[in-house]
């Protein structure tokens, strides 16, 4: 069985298919770095879940979901911004994720530049997603 925190990641993935700027390159949780070749690449990763009580039996989550951005370039952040505008739009289409989910919601853009014969950029688009599971199986709405 899968959770339903790994039913939402796996959907959040397969939704940024097509996204501009990184073609095929999209990672699930990647841990290896990239290659000078690899930029335009996005890796998406879950932040914190945590649960509340909401009624007998009853969770109420909030998921930060971490997608991040990878470019190399002169301006890295610049030639991530139409891959930044274009995930924004899948991930918010849809604000229930396909039934997944009750809400999802943008938390944060978080750039990190690191300088170098060519400088990369790498950029966390955070989004909470808060759903609800039975208390006894978070595999169960």
């Amino acid at each position: 069985m899968t959770s339903r925190r790994e039913s939402i990641m796996a959907h959040v993935t397969s939704l940024l298919a097509g996204t501009v700027g990184v073609s095929t390159r999209i990672y699930r949780s990647r841990t290896e770095a990239f290659a000078r070749a690899e930029s335009g690449a996005i890796v998406v990763e879950p932040g914190i879940d945590r649960a509340q009580v909401i009624a007998n039996c009853k969770l109420e989550w909030s998921l930060e979901v971490n997608i991040a951005v990878y470019f190399r370039g002169a301006i890295p952040d610049q030639l991530a911004d139409p891959t930044i505008v274009s995930l924004h739009s899948k991930v918010m289409a849809d604000r229930t994720l396909g039934g997944r989910a009750i809400d999802i919601m943008p938390t944060s853009v978080d750039p990190q530049i690191q300088p170098g014969d060519q400088p990369s950029a790498w950029i966390v688009c955070a989004y909470l997603v808060r759903y609800r599971t039975s208390a006894a199986a978070i595999d169960a709405a």
